[in-house]
């Protein structure tokens, strides 16, 4: 995705209401607990859970589960030409978030550090917005620019996270995302880790049917005519809450659909034999690079972008935040 870069200084200033959220977590009372992880997996826990896991960010792996070390079969010889050739590789184990990290995660991590993201430096990122039934479709007609869009206000200055403090954080660059998991101890998820957690277990074809389909949808993704029409048969017509729907068996939810997911790696075409390599294998963020993303997001459909499959892969400007880009942390196997 290619969008050119506007000028424009963000407006306001000061701690917002979504700060002091995360900063009364920072210093709320130990005892205080909020709405135990394990019972997301349907609307009516997702929609009432605060976004902040039990024991976060005391402990370094809380609202984490465990993935074993395993051989994985990363990689479809039925989907994009990128996601070949399928591969059977040894992952270590690890931890990994079970949902995508949320708007009062962020929100702590911005109370506790000051950090000031990459959409807020730049003045603005990229805002999707569905283009009129009669007009001709493009990404150009669909993806726009939008001065004034950050992590606070994903869709442009007139939206807000009020009340939405569950729902995944966007508007953040790879950057972003990986000063939040550096703060906790943590990583950003290389794609060989992300694939297999994702699979759980699974080979192809079966891990990439986990989804369901526009009919009978098992994650959040677009149902109905892209870009114009979202029958939102799996109930959001846009982002949801992180843990809406039924987790996968090693206990992740979300990991198909609802918002792409940055990985640790530099995109480089079709698959190759990965090296798991530490964090000095990461590039930093303006450098031209451009990352792996994983697992599709709201925006994929049958009719355009069906990446909503866990072997399913995806180019980003590491340096572009977008109102469809999020991210989950990993901490390499430890299992104490």
């Amino acid at each position: 995705m290619n969008i050119r870069r506007y000028g424009g200084a963000l407006a306001g200033a000061g701690l917002s209401a979504v700060l002091a959220v995360g900063a009364a977590w920072l210093t709320r009372p130990a005892a205080q607990a909020s709405p135990e992880l394990p019972a997301l997996g349907s609307f009516e826990r997702c929609e009432h859970y605060n976004g902040l896991p039990p024991g976060w960010p005391g402990e370094r792996k809380a609202g984490m589960v465990p993935v074993a070390a395993a051989e994985a079969e990363l990689g479809s010889d039925r989907g994009y030409a990128d996601e070949r050739p399928v591969l059977r590789e040894k992952v270590d184990g690890f931890w990994i978030d079970a949902t995508e990290v949320s708007n009062a995660q962020f929100a702590a991590f911005v109370a506790a550090t000051g950090h000031v993201t990459d959409a807020e430096r730049q003045g603005g990122g990229a805002v999707f917005t569905s283009p009129a039934t009669d007009a001709t479709a493009t990404p150009s007609t669909w993806w726009k620019w939008q001065p004034g869009a950050d992590w606070r206000h994903p869709d442009g200055p007139g939206s807000s996270i009020a009340g939405r403090y569950n729902h995944p954080v966007v508007q953040v660059t790879r950057a972003d995302a990986l000063a939040y998991a550096q703060w906790l101890g943590r990583e950003l998820p290389d794609e060989a880790q992300w694939e297999a957690a994702a699979k759980a277990g699974l080979g192809n074809p079966e891990a990439d049917l986990l989804v369901g389909n526009a009919e009978t949808p098992k994650a959040n993704f677009w149902q109905g005519n892209f870009p114009y029409t979202d029958d939102a048969r799996d109930r959001y017509a846009g982002r949801a809450p992180v843990g809406c729907y039924a987790a996968n068996a090693y206990g992740l939810h979300d990991v198909i659909g609802n918002v792409w997911e940055w990985t640790r790696d530099a995109y480089t075409g079709p698959r190759q034999p990965h090296g798991h390599g530490d964090a000095a294998s990461v590039r930093p963020a303006h450098d031209g690079t451009v990352a792996v993303i994983k697992g599709g997001s709201y925006l994929c459909a049958a009719n355009f972008c069906v990446r909503y499959r866990a072997s399913a892969r995806h180019p980003q400007e590491s340096d572009l935040s977008t109102s469809h880009v999020g991210f989950r942390t990993v901490v390499k196997g430890d299992w104490n």
